[in-house]
């Protein structure tokens, strides 16, 4: 097949369209056929499609689907990892229960979701499968391959042996024909710009042109190797055309001679987001960034694989120019922000904020002179006027009638004709929206976009929409409708967008906004100047500049407004008052405003009715609480719900109600997370939670108490350091209770998802420690080896290997613990190996080292000894007897004699000090057991441990009451 690219150039607007219908399709059952379907069935099928009609059929190695129809066939489909997005032009979701209920090979499951004036159909392959897609016989197909079937690549290297491409030249009087053989099928864009002629490939080689030295009618050809492509430019003349030809993996380049027919790439607006041009070109590969070496500029092309297509026309924006190809695509831009990206059969030229493009109605026929009293189009796009409402003598109905059924008739029209005027529409669009017909207005909007969707790039019908939007409280979708290129620039606009931040929250952006479109507020309807003067006096108050706020107050009652609209001000008003420190005059406008039966007015009103009457103390935190609660439910989904949630979640935090303060802050967030004040909602709830787990606030509760409030709200944790301290602090009071399998619990999932380095060989210390308390040695030396690192602590390091000998000593491996303890001479290493020497029955080694942990402590005899320290006597004069070490034995009794007497264990320290003297054959190593079992130095060990976990995590604070958390400040009722 054949590309060409003609030497002249026209220029034409670009607005082609399809009518597309907002109805249903339905799914055709057929096999994938191996060969080529008649053209006569062809045109029976096509008559019969729905405006969305989706074929699938089966075959050995993959599933096809097809989407063909008016609006099926402008199907876009992109692919993310292993998710693939069908986006269908249409409100109406087509029936895909097919595929949902029965996924082809290949397919884990499929759903549809509503986009801004479309339908997505989301497939997502199993790990291992692949889809292919493209368009072909005016139908956007899509190939789903099992897993492992997918087809493979090109068989061989697209750079021949050698690594050179050869190019043959082949002359004749006026042309000249140059052939480039690769290794494999390559894309390809060929261009003029200018006097040259260039040629592009989607793949770095080395170019061999020692066969096409004599180029004939063209004069020069150098070229050059990028990353992932090769370029060559060729001079020749300007008015010599240049067709592409694709055979397999031979391209053949033709300057001069008889022009050739076009394959056409088709190009289209999309303003369904921000405004796009999308090319149609079947195999498109690779966009190419290049820089012209004669004049220096820069442009781009789009390469795409054989048949040879080409775009025929030159197009210009404001953003790029759009070259005749001969094949693939040219883009010259002057801008350094075009993005151009090939996506199967689809090229998408986009900006950030969408491309600057004609507005599609200019490619329309003229409308008829409009009526003398129909709506008059406003001077800008997002304006309402006020005489839109105005029914003449006629009254409502009539008008209404009359301007609906010119709207029908025009709608009929275009229909047939996609180049019909739209003026009868707008006018319909432009009376509902003045007579505050907001639903009806979107209707008619919506009806226009999907009958012929260029249209969402036409300002005034984004900018009546969006108000209309507005109108009806549908904020979200009006600020799409405002934030479409088309509206860039528009004061109205601005006003527009000062309001919807207002309504949200948003006082700083609700400002600039407004400041904004100051040139296009007194444009509005007396109404809408004063619901726009009251928000922006509202924005003005919180941020700080009451001045203003007064004066804007003051223009809004300016207005005469309805009661509805007054009530709203006079409640910017009260704020004003208890900002200035009037509190007895903002109670009253807030309480007289709170009895008003409208809830979106008197709900924030009773709000500040509440703060107030709490500042003064003549409401207790129960009541109002009490009446917060209620609140809550009578109004929500803005700004007055975020402050509502605020300041009850903070009054549950100053009673101790610290559930129901997490509960209510939380449940909110998860709702309301994209207005403004999201966000101080998040930080309150995360203050909560530190002041809880980190401060102590919830040393108060229970421990299981404490541990089943964490648990619900453990996604709150901190990721750092103070959500591991938050851990260790929970671990230490389940400790102390002996909660020991929950406070593990707790440690390891930070050991084994949260922590690495010193902070994780640190904690798994704790947790080895415990699970030692517990008696569970193996999983102790599991956490010990799985945290080993270098470069710890030398304290660190000591304690580890002393907890590494116990955890080996309980398994009854007392070599192996000697060998890790070695020469380790610190307290904690000398009393394992007392208790190692001990079970090993080395008596006189175990009592020796008893005696040496007890140091001078026998010369303190005002003070009892402790139960670790009675252990350790008892042990060493056991020892000492077994032993047969009668000095020993001696020096002992000599030094604790005294403590004999208070002594917890008294008959035990009486029998373990007397002297050898005495004993008959009777006493041995089995005597000494009744003794040494009331002498246990594990629970020595563990109350010791607890002692010192307590100190390490802030538990030993001498402080009776727990702290309670700060309640976060009392949020102002949102105004407007």
């Amino acid at each position: 097949m054949r590309a060409t690219m003609a030497g002249p150039r026209t220029t034409t607007a670009i607005g082609r369209t399809s009518a597309a219908l907002g109805v249903a399709g339905t799914i055709a059952l057929a096999p994938v056929a191996g060969s080529v379907v008649p053209a006569f069935a062809q045109e029976v099928a096509n008559a019969a499609l729905d405006p969305i009609t989706i074929r699938i059929g089966a075959n050995d190695g993959f599933t096809r689907v097809e989407f063909a129809g008016v609006v099926g066939s402008r199907a876009r489909v992109r692919k993310d990892g292993q998710t693939v997005v069908v986006r269908i032009g249409s409100t109406a979701a087509p029936d895909v229960s097919r595929l949902k209920n029965d996924p082809p090979p290949g397919v884990e499951k499929v759903e549809t979701r509503a986009a801004l004036d479309a339908t997505e159909l989301v497939i997502t392959l199993k790990e291992g499968a692949d889809a292919r897609t493209g368009t072909d016989d005016g139908a956007v197909w899509l190939n789903l391959y099992p897993v492992g079937e997918a087809p493979a690549a090109p068989a061989g290297a697209a750079v021949p042996a050698g690594g050179a491409v050869p190019v043959v030249a082949t002359k004749a009087d006026d042309r000249v024909s140059l052939s480039f053989t690769w290794g494999a099928p390559v894309g390809a864009a060929v261009f003029r710009r200018g006097d040259a002629v260039w040629v592009v490939f989607d793949t770095a080689a080395r170019i061999d042109l020692s066969k096409a030295r004599d180029l004939g009618v063209a004069t020069d050809a150098r070229w050059a190797v990028g990353p992932d492509y090769t370029a060559i430019r060729i001079a020749a003349p300007e008015d010599l055309p240049v067709s592409a030809v694709g055979e397999g993996a031979t391209w053949t380049i033709a300057i001069g001679g008889p022009m050739s027919a076009t394959q056409s790439v088709e190009l289209d607006r999309d303003d369904s987001q921000d405004a796009t041009l999308v090319a149609r070109m079947a195999g498109a590969t690779r966009t190419v960034w290049l820089t012209d070496p004669m004049v220096g500029d820069r442009f781009a092309a789009v390469t795409a694989l054989a048949p040879g297509k080409g775009f025929a026309d030159e197009r210009r924006t404001i953003d790029m120019t759009l070259l005749p190809t001969a094949q693939g695509l040219a883009v010259e831009t002057a801008t350094d922000d075009l993005q151009i990206k090939a996506e199967g059969d689809l090229v998408t030229l986009s900006r950030p904020g969408g491309l600057t493009l004609s507005p599609p109605s200019m490619a329309l026929e003229a409308a008829a002179p409009p009526e003398a009293h129909a709506p008059r189009k406003a001077d800008y796009p997002a304006l309402i006027l006020a005489e839109w409402a105005d029914v003449g003598e006629d009254g409502f109905n009539t008008r209404y009638r009359k301007l609906q059924d010119a709207a029908a008739l025009e709608s009929i029209a275009a229909s047939d004709n996609p180049r019909a005027p739209i003026e009868d529409r707008l006018a319909l669009v432009r009376f509902l929206v003045g007579s505050g017909l907001g639903f009806e207005a979107v209707g008619v909007v919506n009806a226009m976009f999907a009958q012929r969707p260029s249209l969402q790039g036409e300002p005034e019908l984004r900018g009546l929409r969006g108000a209309a939007r507005a109108s009806i409280g549908r904020l979200e979708e009006a600020e799409l409708d405002f934030s479409s290129g088309a509206l860039a620039g528009d004061p109205a606009t601005k006003v527009w967008q000062g309001w919807l931040a207002a309504e949200q929250g948003d006082w700083a952006g609700a400002r600039q906004a407004f400041t904004g479109g100051a040139s296009a507020i007194d444009d509005f309807p007396p109404v809408w100047r004063a619901r726009f003067g009251a928000a922006h006096a509202m924005a003005a108050l919180e941020t700080g500049d009451l001045n203003a706020s007064k004066a804007l107050l003051a223009y809004s009652f300016s207005q005469n407004a309805p009661a509805a609209d007054q009530l709203t001000a006079r409640l910017v008003q009260a704020r004003l008052f208890e900002l200035e420190g009037a509190t007895d005059r903002a109670l009253a406008v807030y309480k007289a405003i709170g009895r008003a039966p409208l809830d979106g007015i008197a709900t924030p009103a009773k709000l500040g009715a509440i703060r107030i009457e709490m500042a003064k103390g003549t409401l207790t935190p129960t009541a109002a609480a009490a009446q917060l609660e209620q609140l809550k439910w009578r109004w929500r989904g803005d700004a007055t719900e975020l402050s509502v949630i605020r300041t009850l979640g903070g009054l549950y935090l100053s009673q101790g109600r610290y559930r129901e303060a997490l509960d209510t802050l939380r449940g909110a967030g998860k709702r309301l997370g994209d207005l403004p004040g999201a966000v101080e909602l998040q930080t309150d709830l995360s203050n909560a939670f530190r002041a809880l787990f980190l401060d102590g606030a919830a040393d108060g509760l229970q421990p299981v108490q404490a541990l089943a409030l964490f648990y619900d709200f453990r996604d709150l944790t901190p990721v750092g350091a103070d959500g591991d301290e938050m851990v260790r602090r929970l671990a230490r009071r389940l400790v102390d209770v002996d909660l020991l399998d929950q406070a593990a619990e707790l440690l390891k999932y930070q050991v084994d998802n949260r922590l690495e380095g010193v902070a994780k060989a640190q904690v798994a210390t704790t947790l080895a420690t415990i699970l030692l308390m517990d008696r569970q040695p193996e999983p102790a030396l599991q956490a010990l080896w799985s945290s080993r690192t270098t470069l710890l602590p030398t304290a660190l390091t000591s304690q580890r290997r002393a907890l590494e000998a116990r955890a080996l000593m309980d398994l009854g491996r007392y070599d192996h613990a000697l060998e890790t303890l070695d020469n380790d001479r610190s307290p904690e290493a000398q009393q394992v190996r007392a208790d190692i020497f001990w079970k090993q029955e080395n008596w006189a080694g175990a009592a020796a080292l008893y005696e040496a942990r007890l140091g001078d402590r026998y010369k303190d005899t005002a003070t009892a000894l402790t139960p670790d320290e009675e252990s350790r006597v008892i042990r060493a004069g056991v020892g000492y007897s077994l032993a047969r070490d009668a000095g020993a034995l001696g020096r002992l009794s000599r030094n604790y004699e005294p403590f004999k007497a208070r002594a917890r264990s008294g008959a035990a320290m009486r029998i373990a000090l007397d002297s050898l003297n005495g004993m008959d054959g009777s006493a041995g190593a089995q005597s000494f057991a009744g003794l040494t079992a009331g002498a246990d130095t594990f629970a020595g060990w563990v109350a010791q441990m607890k002692t010192q976990l307590r100190q390490e995590t802030g538990g030993n604070r001498s402080s009776a009451t727990p702290a309670r958390p700060t309640a976060p400040a009392a949020a102002a009722p949102a105004g407007g």
